[in-house]
């Protein structure tokens, strides 16, 4: 990022954000994402110089102007708004937009957690997913996130997208050469399709919970909530207003959403009670074959401790031969230096 021109600072928002997801275990959402970044950056369709700013605001709420700079870059200045909001008068909502793609939404919500707050995060995107009965993609894959502070450390941390999958996990399918599972995406027909190639080349992703028969319609529901929270609360762009997802240089203009609630503006003892719920359900017995059961941030924490033991983030090295593809197209030699040491020991 740097390379292009990105300042320091912008480049370490966005390194962070990117590296918190692989060590979650969200590989869509992390160096596989790069490329998307780089690239808007040399189009200039994200810009790289400036400062969000806030165009209004009241004790508890704020809205802001991205300027079209980097996601993660907008996304913190708004959820840091927003958490000091919630701590001076028990809660902050900020809904910006003239923002980018900005990393997993489960980052920001984690940042609140450590503060001692509920915080909520979420986002419209590119229109990748076909609404019920359609067959166009309309809406983006409008991930949110809600993470809850337990005790002694522990949390419930929600990170999804309102589609069935995010594509990430589609392109990454792609990359890998096998099919992806039934109730993930339909072609350019509208008919389910476990061919990576078919979403990819003019189908679209299904919503939460596949297909009409399996309850999607929910999924599109939640999708058209998010987008009010964010395109349509914040005059960003909106559903199929949002910029494609690859070859169109147009500015993205992404809505986000950010909340912090304080619990202490309510009951006490909100951390025992999430901790009971979460304890509860992990001591429930688990199904024949199964070994035990998990509350939403369970599997991150697992892969976070894997990464640990594991001294580093392993990747695939299909990811990281197309990296280094894309950026022996777009830079001089003796940038890919660190690259290919990367490559040569992270092959598996």
């Amino acid at each position: 990022m740097s390379a292009v021109g990105t300042p320091l600072e912008h480049c370490k928002a966005l390194a962070q954000v990117l590296v918190a997801g692989d060590e979650r275990g969200h590989f869509s959402h992390g160096l596989n994402r790069l490329e998307m970044y780089v690239h808007d950056i040399n189009v200039g369709s994200t810009v790289v110089n400036g400062d969000p700013e806030i165009v209004k605001e009241t004790s508890a709420t704020a809205f802001v102007e991205g300027n079209n700079l980097l996601g993660p870059v907008v996304g913190n200045f708004c959820n840091d708004l927003a958490m000091k909001k919630a701590q001076e008068t028990g809660i902050g909502w900020v809904a910006c937009k003239g923002s980018n793609h900005y990393g997993i939404a489960g980052w920001y919500t984690i940042r609140a957690v450590e503060k001692g707050l509920i915080g909520m995060s979420f986002t419209n995107t590119s229109p990748l997913v076909v609404p019920t009965r359609a067959r166009q993609s309309t809406l983006g894959t409008n991930p949110l996130s809600l993470a809850a502070p337990g005790k002694n450390g522990d949390s419930f941390v929600l990170d999804m997208a309102t589609s069935a999958v995010a594509l990430g996990k589609i392109e990454m399918a792609d990359r890998k050469g096998v099919e992806i599972p039934h109730g993930w995406a339909v072609d350019s027909k509208g008919l389910e399709t476990v061919n990576p190639e078919k979403v990819l080349s003019g189908g679209g992703q299904l919503p939460l919970g596949g297909t009409e028969i399996t309850s999607g319609f929910k999924g599109y529901g939640l999708a058209m909530m998010v987008e009010v929270l964010c395109g349509i609360l914040a005059d960003a762009a909106f559903g199929p207003n949002v910029r494609k997802w690859k070859g169109d240089d147009r500015v993205a203009n992404l809505g986000h959403c950010f909340v912090a609630v304080d619990p202490k503006a309510f009951s006490e003892g909100f951390e025992d009670r999430m901790q009971s719920l979460m304890d509860h359900c992990r001591n429930l017995q688990p199904a024949e074959g199964e070994t035990a059961v998990l509350v939403a941030g369970d599997p991150e924490r697992a892969h976070i401790q894997k990464v640990k033991e594991d001294g580093g983030i392993h990747y695939h090295v299909n990811l990281l031969e197309a990296m280094v593809c894309q950026y022996r197209c777009q830079f001089s030699k003796n940038i890919l230096i660190n690259e290919m040491l990367v490559l040569e020991s992270c092959e598996l």
